[in-house]
């Protein structure tokens, strides 16, 4: 497919996270570019299958080599931005189940051409997103949530077993694939059992975040310097936050009160799908799109402000007040930041 066809397909994703960010303001009670009624309900399928599903399943369309592939990233990113018109919800909820089902057969047609565990396991994680597609038709977002984690993790853990692979151990994808199983078999129990399945999907994801900061090259790594340190410090801060994340769930099972969800959801999506979009961004972007993004020291300003400002929202979030909405805000910036910096580097490269 040409780099205009993925552009667009990639511009797509971006204007899902604009519009992501744009409701996080308006959960926060602030001033936002755009104050549409229905935004702020849409803030968590807009980050995570509208923009993480569109960057996933484009990446993964490139390495298909295959123009049906590219189907996956058009619904994913126009059912994301359908659900900003007038037009009924379903609309934008259908093209996002289509979508979700497409990179389904993505992963599978690539799984049949590698054998791979880790490809496995990623298509694993693309069928709990099509099911969360499916069942946002008939609950709430907030009772997705384990749902779109479980997409999230087991997509980013099974590409850094594949990266790695020549570091770690031979019998690391078959240890993933049984951890990301026991990932999968909580999230089921959560619909039956919303407590005591949270906890278990609590435990699935601490069990499953330990095993890889302990095997990922990223302990070495980050003493190093350049490109290297940069995506390690990263990736152990995403690790880090997953970490909580799964504390919090494993100590109050479901996530009902503000502060719990607030970090479980934001230690998830923010702290840890967001730092892992970092620390890969400098590989990925010339893979979908052809151009070179070098690595400058600029890369640690939105690193750093993302982190900053997960600290700051965390410390705040019991109170809800100023010290929470400025930590939100910081969290913002540097998503706003990262974008800038890529696209910057991009050009002057």
């Amino acid at each position: 497919m040409s780099r205009p066809v993925r552009l667009f397909l990639l511009a797509l994703g971006a204007g899902c996270l604009l519009a992501g960010l744009d409701a996080a303001l308006l959960l926060l009670g602030l001033p936002a570019p755009v104050e549409h009624g229905a935004l702020p309900g849409l803030h968590g399928v807009l980050m995570v299958l509208g923009f993480l599903g569109t960057v996933i399943a484009l990446e993964r369309a490139v390495a298909l080599r295959q123009p049906w592939g590219y189907l996956a990233p058009a619904l994913l990113g126009a059912g994301g931005l359908t659900l900003l018109t007038p037009l009924h919800p379903v609309v934008g909820q259908v093209f996002l189940l289509n979508g979700a089902l497409v990179l389904v057969a993505v992963y599978a047609a690539l799984w049949r051409r590698s054998g791979e565990t880790t490809v496995l396991v990623q298509l694993l994680g693309a069928v709990v997103a099509a099911c969360a597609a499916g069942l946002w038709l008939r609950l709430e977002v907030a009772d997705l949530v384990p749902w779109l984690a479980a997409f999230v993790v087991l997509t980013i853990a099974a590409e850094r077993v594949e990266l790695a692979r020549i570091a770690v151990p031979a019998h690391a994808p078959r240890v993933l694939l049984a951890l990301s199983t026991a990932l999968v078999v909580a999230v089921l129990a959560t619909l039956v059992w919303p407590v005591w399945g949270g906890r278990l999907f609590g435990l699935a994801l601490v069990a499953l975040v330990c095993w890889l900061a302990r095997i990922d090259v990223a302990r070495k790594l980050v003493r190093s310097t350049g490109l290297p340190r940069f995506s390690a410090a990263a990736l152990l801060a995403a690790y880090a936050w997953l970490g909580l994340a799964g504390l919090v769930w494993v100590a109050v099972g479901a996530p009902v009160t503000v502060p719990a969800y607030d970090v479980v959801v934001h230690g998830t999506f923010l702290g840890f799908a967001m730092s892992m979009v970092l620390a890969h961004a400098p590989v990925i972007l010339p893979a979908v799109l052809s151009v070179r993004l070098p690595y400058r020291p600029v890369l640690w300003a939105p690193l750093v402000l993302l982190h900053a400002g997960m600290v700051v929202r965390v410390v705040g979030v019991t109170a809800q007040g100023v010290v929470w909405q400025a930590g939100s805000v910081v969290t913002v910036l540097a998503i706003l930041a990262l974008a800038g910096t890529a696209l910057t580097l991009v050009v002057t490269a």
